[in-house]
């Protein structure tokens, strides 16, 4: 595979180095591997903090600054980051107002961040921390015990983070997040499979002409795999799995998400099906957001997450957000 590399042992790091030259309102911290917000500690706000292995961007990195995320921390490729990198993030961001870890349901992750809010705890910060499972492909992977989280990660950084900008007190802030993380679920779709700097080729195999329906972030198997199917034909099999689990009872958030390798000309398209098929199914769709922002490396394919919303939900959505993978108002 040819690979935008000098070696794989320093990928994360140049990275990092790149992301600090392009997106200077931020503090990037390459040694430390954290990434923050340039005016933390924000007084008086609750500081959100996340993280998780590289090769998923732009999640988490490029989600921090104001309207969401205050500090994210890389890990290696597929690979949780550690717990001084999650601890330096929360004493760098806690203004005193307290620290909520959002984090993916991990195996490697989950662990990392309960020893991560311990030992913040010891040196003083208030920490809350919140789960997101959003994955209804399967119930468990070679990576977690229970659902993985994947999509709906973003759901809950954006829409917990427009509150904590607002200055509500961390109480609030978890309860939101976890109320968000209750109400989205995502199901993604694979049609090749991705490439870590480390092995230099494909991590599974999937054959030409086959797609991998319920794929996972890191390549994890699906629910099962089938001859490929039309752009429509994925959009009825991937609504209907999530709506089954789903079931919402007024209008919803969709993200119709890029894997990496998926030009725009396709998701857009995509979208249009997805759009479709919820309107078949009587589902009214408030807003919507397409592209690459939960990836696997260079994997082709696409998720839909969708997230029931209400009145709150959809003010805090609309709220401004300005961070280098999402921006607006």
């Amino acid at each position: 595979m040819k690979q935008l590399i000098n070696v794989p042992e320093t990928v994360v790091s140049d990275a990092l180095r790149g992301m600090a030259v392009a997106h200077p309102q931020l503090t990037v911290d390459v040694e430390n591997r954290i990434v923050v917000r340039g005016d933390a500690p924000v007084a008086g706000k609750v500081a959100l903090v996340s993280g998780g292995g590289s090769g998923h961007e732009p999640l988490h990195g490029g989600f921090v600054g104001p309207g969401m995320l205050d500090a994210a921390c890389p890990g290696e490729v597929f690979t949780s980051p550690v717990p001084d990198q999650m601890v330096r993030a929360a004493t760098a961001t806690d203004s005193g107002a307290g620290v909520l870890f959002v984090v993916k349901n991990y195996t490697g992750d989950v662990l990392n961040f309960d020893m991560a809010a311990e030992l913040a705890e010891d040196e003083g910060v208030q920490v809350a921390k919140v789960l997101v499972q959003d994955d209804v492909a399967v119930t468990d992977s070679s990576f977690t015990a229970g659902r993985r989280g994947v999509g709906g990660t973003l759901f809950v950084e954006k829409l917990a983070g427009a509150l904590a900008a607002e200055g509500a007190p961390l109480e609030r802030v978890a309860a939101l997040a976890r109320r968000v993380s209750e109400s989205v679920r995502s199901f993604g779709v694979a049609l090749s499979p991705c490439s870590t700097p480390a092995k230099g080729g494909p991590t599974f195999d999937l054959p030409a002409g086959e797609l991998e329906l319920g794929i996972g972030i890191h390549g994890e198997p699906g629910r099962e795999r089938r001859a490929m199917m039309t752009s429509g034909e994925i959009a009825d099999f991937t609504v209907d799995a999530v709506l089954a689990d789903l079931q919402p009872s007024g209008p919803v958030l969709a993200l119709v998400n890029g894997m990496g390798a998926t030009p725009l000309l396709e998701l857009y398209g995509f979208a249009a099906e997805v759009h479709r098929v919820l309107a078949e199914r009587a589902v009214p769709v408030a807003r919507t957001l397409v592209g690459d922002y939960v990836t696997s490396l260079d994997m082709a394919g696409a998720s839909v997450t969708l997230c029931a919303a209400d009145e709150e939900l959809l003010r805090l959505w609309d709220a401004p957000v300005r961070t280098p993978g999402l921006s607006w108002g």
